[in-house]
């Protein structure tokens, strides 16, 4: 039996004692490299990162809100004397529900959304009206004004520059230029109104007070414009209302407060010269945004309305045929020429060389007037460059085709005096004929006093001299009178000189006119 030393500790099997354990820091067993293969770490726990919860701790109920702050509040609740809405914020607002009823009777209920302003914003409550109205003293007028708080103002009269206005059984003036967004074209229709209005001045005690319903307009027009400009962008295509023209185009609402401008270029695939031959105010048009622009005088949106539309020249092959005669309305006179509208957005050009047989043009107004009616003969039709070229004056046929058989030399007819010249008269025989009946036949006339002194639109008799179709020329002599059978030499220069030229007809306007100009120049 082996006797244990006295001074050595005996070291008991089962570890150390408890007292131990508690003085000695614990030490984790390493595991080995079998057990840590074996043995899957934890998932790692989520977490809000300290941003999120130092913002969650920072948060009030109410503190987006301001006083003077418009909202729009969904009803949650209803009872005898509040109406309970929704904000956004942790606190649901109130409102006095005497403010909302009306003829004793609460014309809305839970679900609906209010317009309404932020009275008062604090962790406790949020407190809400529609405007502050009713008697009020000194201290709810400075209230009102420090917070840009709206107050129901009824408009009494109208009083020099403006209007006087009842505001919390006070009397405010509120200028003539503050009642609305525009200029009132009819300023007493104002009379009698409860408005809402702002509170600009407050002075004396509240003796002088001026008001203004144009700041809340311009305030609840940039809310809307603000608004719709997220939901739109350049291209898109929306409906809108004409609210009002002008003389370069008409003005669309397209929200609430938001108006575009489609200028009288864009209106139509049709020419128009002013926009009331287009649209008028309250016409519902579809409209693609051209163009949004933000400068110092606001937001500036353009629009199209023929955008919107096909262009029509794309399915007109086939609609018109060279050769074909059709009615159209004359659109524009210019030195050049006429254009006439023949199918809703397509036009063709008359050249002022193809208006008349019968006289020469010197400009389209003598022959055509804009606006009027007419039949035209297609004579090209150019698709690539979206052009007619059109003819008057063989859509009525040529007046000289058949003139060898309705003129026979010997023949004695009446005919209309068109002008007087030192070597003669011209005369009209018939529409787009005309002769010449020179001097030295007035001077062999049996009647020469007589024809010395007949004008323009009197009648005369004459006979056919000399008819030659290829020059267009008519050569007449006096009834009775001792002449030759055909006109003198001298009558032949005179006549050539101062008989109507027919001008060939051109394609694409005064492009080709000079074109033709120089062609003939170089002949």
């Amino acid at each position: 039996m082996t006797e244990a030393h006295p001074n050595t500790p005996e070291t008991p099997e089962t570890g150390p004692t408890a007292e131990e354990s508690a003085l000695s820091p614990a030490v984790e067993p390493v595991p080995s490299a079998t057990e840590t293969a074996a043995t899957p770490s934890p998932a790692p726990q989520e977490t809000e990162s300290f941003a999120e919860l130092f913002a969650a701790q920072e948060e009030t109920p109410g503190s987006h809100l301001s006083p003077g702050q418009r909202v729009k509040a969904t009803i949650v609740a209803i009872t005898n004397d509040t109406v309970f809405v929704s904000t956004g914020s942790k606190v649901d607002g109130i409102v006095e529900r005497s403010e909302l009823e009306e003829n004793g009777e609460l014309p809305c209920a839970v679900g609906d959304q209010l317009d309404l302003y932020v009275i008062t914003a604090t962790t406790q409550e949020v407190r809400l009206s529609k405007m502050m109205s009713g008697a009020g003293g000194l201290v709810a007028l400075e209230e009102a004004r420090n917070a840009s708080l709206p107050v129901e103002g009824k408009v009494k009269a109208l009083v020099k520059g403006g209007f006087a206005v009842e505001v919390m059984k006070r009397r405010a003036f509120c200028p003539l230029g503050q009642i609305d967004l525009r200029p009132a074209d009819n300023p007493e229709s104002f009379i009698g109104q409860s408005l809402p209005f702002i509170i600009t001045k407050l002075e004396k005690s509240g003796h002088n007070i001026v008001v203004s319903r144009r700041i809340l307009l311009e305030r609840e027009q940039a809310e809307s414009r603000e608004a719709f400009l997220g939901t739109v962008s350049e291209g898109s295509v929306l409906e809108g209302s004409v609210s009002r023209l002008a003389p370069f185009g008409a003005f669309v609402e397209l929200a609430p407060g938001v108006e575009g401008l489609i200028h009288v270029s864009e209106l139509s695939w049709s020419r128009v010269g002013q926009p009331d031959e287009a649209v008028s105010p309250g016409d519902r048009l579809r409209v693609k945004i051209l163009t949004i622009a933000t400068g110092d005088k606001g937001v500036r949106i353009s629009l199209s309305a023929r955008q919107v539309t096909e262009d029509p020249w794309k399915d007109i092959n086939g609609r018109l045929t060279e050769g074909e005669v059709v009615s159209g309305k004359v659109v524009r006179n210019a030195a050049f020429g006429s254009f006439v509208e023949v199918l809703p957005g397509i036009e063709g050009l008359i050249h002022i060389s193809e208006l008349s047989y019968d006289r020469q043009v010197r400009k389209p107004d003598d022959v055509v007037s804009v606006g009027e009616t007419v039949s035209v003969r297609i004579k090209g039709v150019d698709l690539d460059k979206k052009r007619l070229s059109l003819s008057l004056r063989e859509a009525a046929g040529d007046p000289w085709q058949d003139v060898a058989e309705s003129l026979v030399v010997g023949n004695e007819l009446s005919g209309t005096v068109e002008n007087r010249s030192s070597f003669g008269l011209f005369v009209a025989l018939f529409p787009g004929v005309t002769g010449l009946l020179p001097a030295s036949s007035l001077s062999a006339a049996k009647d020469k006093k007589g024809l010395d002194k007949v004008q323009s639109g009197d009648s005369v008799q004459v006979v056919v001299r000399a008819v030659d179709p290829k020059s267009r020329k008519v050569t007449l002599g006096v009834p009775g009178a001792a002449e030759s059978a055909g006109p003198s030499s001298a009558e032949e220069r005179d006549w050539k000189k101062h008989a109507p030229k027919a001008t060939p007809a051109s394609f694409g306007g005064t492009l080709g006119s000079a074109m033709q100009a120089a062609l003939q120049k170089k002949k």
